[in-house]
């Protein structure tokens, strides 16, 4: 017989938080999170200061089946004119009960809080972390700002009545065989013609006026690309630059700046985390250790966070300078793949690997039901 109950007490947050990791023990796939990030993202994210949320777990009498958390984000419905509640940090044993209970709970919050339907799942913001389940790739290891889940979940969401909402691809690429020369070239002229010049990411980490800047510079180039887009808040920003800036350099990041300096394109790269997190087991400690130790020491792989430009510049060919840098970078790494931050299938953002070798890595999904 299984027991629902809300998560309101601390210890019942610490078995809200390594149920995961119980429950993908055997899966070779799966990236566990660092304990202390997965705590601060529940209890003192920033963007709970205008998000609502609850959250709740399953149990069979003696451990946890499984968990959910419902959000309601203000900015996001009002930007989009919408009542939509949304669900994540979803994980669920193959049981169809279960998984109604969870959802149950949800939507009813969701109707006593004048919302008209539910999507997900989803972290705070739709743009930066966790966005939809795979349903693609399962073979794969995702990078770490990407879950994992087993193929059961979308059969247990169908069976629900949910439905598709977007889709999001991601791409493995070759790292180590630069750009090709047409692109060479167009970088070259570009920049000349336009007097770009190359800026440092570890001078920008270290300015909070300039990482304020890069941000808003964010917020201007996805806001039409990425599906659901939420700017980023101003109090989001430093919770977001402590999260990513100490792990970026210039080694594999690119900033490009107009004659006066002014930010205008950029391209976010890191060595792959998935294999340090994974031998950490949720130590932050022995993650840092491991991560200076060998990833960048020794990178294989690197993640595509982010990449944009100012809608004034996009038509100009000034992607191929970046593209041309990033290239340049990661021979000079001795990186050999590269795989792609989830795209939304309905942006043309997806399309610009088309020049480029490579291969599907997965496919995430989010979900949709009116309630």
């Amino acid at each position: 017989m299984y027991n629902l109950v809300e998560v309101t007490r601390h210890s019942q947050l610490r078995d809200f938080i390594s149920f995961p990791d119980r429950l993908y023990r055997d899966c070779p796939q799966y990236v566990p999170r660092l304990r202390s990030e997965a705590e601060r993202e529940l209890t003192e994210a920033a963007a709970l200061k205008y998000c609502k949320r609850r959250m709740w777990m399953v149990s069979d009498g003696s451990e946890v089946v499984g968990r959910i958390c419902a959000l309601i984000n203000p900015r996001y419905n009002e930007r989009h004119g919408v009542r939509k509640l949304r669900f994540g940090w979803f994980d669920c044993i193959n049981d169809i009960e279960v998984a109604r209970m969870l959802f149950g709970a949800v939507i009813a919050w969701g109707k006593s809080e004048g919302m008209t339907q539910v999507h997900g799942p989803f972290h705070y913001s739709s743009t930066f972390r966790d966005q939809g389940l795979v349903v693609e790739g399962y073979e794969h290891v995702p990078p770490f700002n990407c879950r994992f889940n087993f193929p059961y979940y979308n059969d247990l969401l169908l069976e629900l009545g949910f439905e598709k909402e977007n889709d999001w691809v991601q791409n493995e690429m070759v790292a180590n065989h630069g750009v090709p020369q047409k692109a060479r070239r167009m970088a070259s002229i570009c920049k000349q013609k336009y007097g770009i010049t190359i800026g440092s990411f570890d001078k920008l980490r270290q300015d909070p006026e300039r990482v304020r800047e890069f941000f808003n510079v964010y917020n201007t180039c996805v806001s039409e690309g990425a599906y659901g887009f939420v700017p980023v808040a101003e109090e989001e920003m430093k919770e977001l630059a402590d999260y990513m800036l100490p792990y970026l350099s210039d080694r594999t990041c690119c900033v490009l700046q107009d004659p006066q300096g002014a930010i205008v394109a950029f391209c976010i790269t890191l060595p792959s985390m998935s294999r340090a997190l994974k031998a950490a087991h949720g130590s932050r400690f022995l993650f840092n250790l491991l991560y200076k130790r060998r990833a960048l020491r020794n990178c294989q792989v690197m993640d595509l966070l982010l990449e944009g430009a100012l809608p004034e510049w996009r038509d100009k060919g000034i992607s191929a300078i970046y593209y041309r840098e990033m290239g340049d970078r990661a021979i000079a790494y001795g990186s050999r793949r590269a795989i792609s931050s989830p795209q939304s299938e309905r942006s043309s953002v997806a399309n610009v690997w088309k020049d480029y070798e490579h291969e599907p890595y997965m496919r995430r999904r989010s979900y949709i039901k009116d309630i």
